[in-house]
């Protein structure tokens, strides 16, 4: 790559970081051009398109951030606290960043990276949900698919209440929390836990992506 190509390169991935943080995954790409001070041809003549744009800029800093939490939520000594702080602190993730909320609500699947990450958050939500249950201090019909689509709804909630109500989403974690303790539960519930495939075309639904 020319020397002037990689110069460019450099200014759209970081105009894109700034911009998918600030707004999310679906910021026109002329906006990220704009912001980089290059035309919108180049932006397509070096990275392809918006996927690959976001495998580049968007992959690392999701993982890592995602990543973090989880390790730090299966390091709490009680199970019931690692699961909260993981719930709380997604939550906050995905209400304070609009570009790890398109992640964990699995926006872009053809992002082949970043679905990776999905992946990893998916491994990890399952052994943060199963932890707790083994430890009986989460209800046992709980499930990680239950926890994602508990994400994928609560990204729109925190999108929706961004500037009207920047904390409402904390009292609706509260809430739900509260509601999930194994002493909690009043019998079976009325329909059966769902399977990843429908949980992944629910979260699609939501999200506006196949």
């Amino acid at each position: 790559m020319r020397a002037d190509a990689q110069r460019n390169a450099e200014k759209l991935r970081a105009a894109a970081a700034e911009l998918f943080q600030e707004r999310g995954l679906d910021v026109p790409l002329k906006e990220i051009a704009r912001r980089a001070g290059v035309s919108h041809g180049t932006l397509y003549n070096l990275f392809g398109s918006r996927e690959a744009l976001i495998d580049e800029v968007v992959t690392d800093l999701a993982s890592g951030r995602l990543g973090k939490v989880a390790e730090h939520a299966l390091s709490f000594e009680d199970a019931w606290d690692g699961f909260a702080f993981y719930v709380e602190k997604v939550c906050e993730l995905q209400s304070t960043d609009p570009a790890v909320a398109d992640v964990v609500s699995g926006r872009y699947p053809r992002a082949e990276q970043l679905m990776a990450v999905c992946d990893r958050t998916l491994d990890a939500t399952t052994r943060i949900v199963e932890r707790a249950c083994r430890a009986g201090t989460l209800r046992p019909d709980f499930t990680a698919e239950d926890l994602l689509l508990v994400f994928g709804t609560h990204a729109l909630l925190a999108r929706a209440t961004t500037d009207a109500a920047p904390d409402a989403w904390r009292r609706h974690v509260a809430f739900l929390l509260d509601g999930l303790r194994a002493e909690a539960a009043r019998g079976p519930l009325p329909a059966a836990p769902l399977t990843p495939p429908q949980m992944f075309d629910l979260m699609g639904g939501l999200t506006g992506t196949p």
